[in-house]
């Protein structure tokens, strides 16, 4: 076979879209058989492993995926192993002359791609990566002393600052597959459960793969946009765009957001208030900043950001307490309402996210790394630098520009986010009959039967939290000093 036939492999990893997937788009141009390949890789070393929920909505993303190919006469490749030894393999077996995949940028990722583009160059095949995934690739976004930036804000200014490309059209036609490629059946992964099978509420809710993240955003660009900014914080209301897991395994990208919600995209009958397509970019900015910092910070699960955390004294785990966060047993509802939804539904509003996580940190004294290790566990959209930056930015051990130990006070949260307490009552079933002013702390209304006392006095612990930070901080300032509840 002449060079200029020899089958081209396209290696998809998270970016699993016909549409703005520059590398499907590269194998498409090129007239030889074309090999779509997904590899599940959780053997590679620095690669972490996916949780139960991510599994599931893996599932769902590549029957989808698999199913839009096969409309273009072309078959999803599914192989399974450390992505060196099955990608070398699978590119002998068919005497690859390109390959092409769109690049990663976790530590473990990034040395795997490194080692089989040099293995794959040295054996004669042509190798391309493409930016795909962040808008703003890591290495071209610093200060003006050339170095990362620590702080969200003056970040995503330099990267308004520039214009991302326009996304790329899903290709019109594939070329033909190799015939007769071994592929895994998908079922053969597990990937679902079983015993139990907990999905139920899952499948109630989402709708994993490309056609499932264009229908939510474009319903989202219809119907909520225009009032984000001002109700995105409140749980209750149906306000947010709940585009993060397609985004975490590239169902739809960032590029397509951006210009999505651009005024040529949005239209001059849409009345969208700039306010609102600019609150909505700077969550999208979030993740690239939790990108940015992951490429700088590989280990940003497991390591304090800023090291001065490493001497908080974290005490021995009170495991009751632990559980009873998990299962949403605390007795404050916020919490406990936040903790059912994620059980249920593999999701968790953003500012119950970040209540529930100060709950566990700074009322339950929990080594933040155990919280983010259950969500990421339980959350559908489970981000590999999303879910560490946001657990270390409410321990305070991450980036931000404030330099004090941030305190939530669940109470206070519920009542200014969810004054009508529909979100606690949507959850909390025992407290579906409490009127609103006693909602967020019944435990001051007599208690209601069958919910339980809370688990923590919310001051006691919250000053206990203080302490804990005075006595870790490297200056003698006073501890009340600075010291923020929200």
């Amino acid at each position: 076979m002449a060079d200029n036939l020899k089958p081209t492999l396209v290696w998809l990893r998270d970016d699993l879209r016909l549409a703005d997937n520059p590398a499907l788009t590269a194998g498409a141009k090129i007239a030889a058989p074309l090999v779509v390949l997904y590899i599940l890789d959780e053997m590679s070393e620095g690669i972490r492993p996916l949780g139960g929920a991510s599994k599931w909505w893996l599932h769902g993303s590549l029957d989808a995926l698999g199913k839009a190919l096969a409309e273009q006469g072309q078959t999803l490749v599914l192989r399974h192993g450390p992505a060196q030894e099955v990608l070398l393999e699978l590119a002998a077996e068919i005497d690859a002359g390109h390959v092409f995949w769109n690049r990663r940028y976790g530590g473990g990722e990034r040395a795997v791609d490194a080692a089989i583009k040099t293995a794959l160059k040295e054996k004669g095949a042509a190798v391309e990566s493409f930016q795909a995934n962040l808008l703003f690739e890591p290495w071209t976004v610093r200060t003006k002393a050339d170095q990362p930036f620590r702080v969200f804000t003056p970040f995503w200014n330099a990267c308004r600052a520039q214009t991302p490309r326009a996304p790329l059209p899903a290709p019109k036609t594939l070329p033909a597959p190799l015939a007769n490629l071994r592929s895994d059946d998908l079922e053969s992964w597990k990937l679902l459960p079983t015993r139990p099978d907990w999905a139920g509420d899952l499948r109630a809710n989402w709708t994993p793969g490309e056609a499932g993240a264009q229908s939510r955003f474009q319903a989202f660009r219809a119907e909520r946009l225009k009032d984000y900014a001002a109700h995105r914080d409140e749980p209750a209301a149906d306000a947010s765009s709940r585009l993060s897991p397609h985004l975490r395994f590239g169902e739809i990208s960032p590029f397509q957001l951006w210009h999505g919600v651009s005024p040529e995209a949005l239209g001059d009958t849409a009345k969208i208030r700039q306010a609102n397509i600019d609150k909505f970019l700077s969550e999208i900015g979030w993740r690239e900043f939790s990108w940015h910092l992951l490429f700088h910070q590989p280990d940003l699960a497991t390591r304090n950001f800023q090291p001065r955390f490493d001497a908080f004294p974290w005490p021995a785990v009170n495991e009751t307490a632990l559980v009873a966060w998990q299962q949403g047993r605390t007795g404050i509802p916020i919490v406990d309402a936040g903790m059912r939804e994620l059980w249920q539904t593999g999701f968790m509003h953003n500012r119950v996210r970040m209540i529930t996580a100060s709950f566990l940190i700074k009322n339950l004294m929990v080594d933040w790394r155990i919280g983010e290790a259950w969500f990421w566990d339980t959350l559908v959209d489970a981000d590999a630098a999303n879910n560490p930056a946001s657990w270390q930015w409410v321990a305070g051990s991450g980036a931000d520009a404030a330099p004090y130990f941030r305190v939530f006070n669940p109470v206070l949260q519920g009542e200014k986010f969810d004054a009508k307490g529909d979100y606690v009552r949507t959850h909390v079933h025992e407290l579906a009959d409490v009127p609103a002013k006693h909602i967020h702390a019944p435990w001051k209304a007599g208690g209601v039967a069958g919910y339980p006392e809370p688990i923590v006095d919310l001051g006691a612990t919250r000053e206990r939290a203080l302490r804990a930070f005075a006595q870790m901080r490297e200056d003698d300032v006073d501890s009340s000093s600075g010291i923020a509840e929200e």
